[in-house]
C-alpha cells in the first residue's frame, strides 16, 4: 500500500529516473514488507514551478510525498527519508537543487485505506504485519 509520488525538473534520463524509482521501492518495502508499492513521476518544465513565489529563480527543489501506514520508529522513518533523498539526489544531480529535496509523510491508520475489496484493518496479515513493525503486542492497535 506504500505509495510516492516525485515533483521534480523534467530532464533526467530514462535509466536514471527507473534507477531512481526502483531505489524508492526498495526503501520502502525495507520499511514497510507490504504488497503493491506504487509510484508517479512528475516532472515539470522550470517556467512552470515557483519557488518563495518566483519562476526560474533558482534549480528546482524537488519533493517527495509518501502515503503511507504509521511507523512509529523514528530511526525507520529517518533510514527511508534519507535512502529516498540518496536517490532523488543520484537522478537529478545539475538538473535540480538535490540538497534541499523535500520528503512529506503522510500517515494512514489501516481503517483509512480501502485495498482489494476491503479496508486493511479487516486483513489479519496487514494488521499482524504493520504491528509487528511498530513493536506492537496488542495487533489491534494497529488498525485504529
Amino acid at each position: 500500500m506504500p505509495v510516492f509520488t516525485i515533483e521534480a525538473p523534467a530532464g533526467a534520463g530514462r535509466d536514471a529516473k527507473q534507477k531512481m524509482l526502483k531505489e524508492i521501492h526498495d526503501a520502502l518495502d525495507e520499511a514497510y514488507h507490504f504488497p503493491d508499492t506504487r509510484g508517479w513521476l512528475r516532472e515539470y518544465a522550470e517556467e512552470n514551478v515557483a519557488q518563495d513565489g518566483r519562476v526560474q529563480a533558482e534549480p528546482v527543489r524537488p519533493v517527495c510525498s509518501l502515503e503511507v501506514p504509521e511507523l512509529v520508529s523514528l530511526d525507520a522513518n529517518r533510514t527511508l527519508v534519507q535512502k529516498i533523498e540518496a536517490a532523488i539526489s543520484s537522478a537529478y544531480a545539475g538538473i535540480a537543487n538535490v540538497d534541499e529535496v523535500l520528503v512529506l509523510i503522510n500517515h494512514y491508520p489501516l481503517r483509512n485505506v480501502g485495498w482489494r475489496h476491503s479496508l486493511q484493518s479487516d486483513k489479519p496479515e496487514i494488521v499482524a504485519g504493520l504491528a509487528h513493525l511498530n513493536g506492537e503486542r496488542n495487533a489491534t492497535a494497529a488498525a485504529s
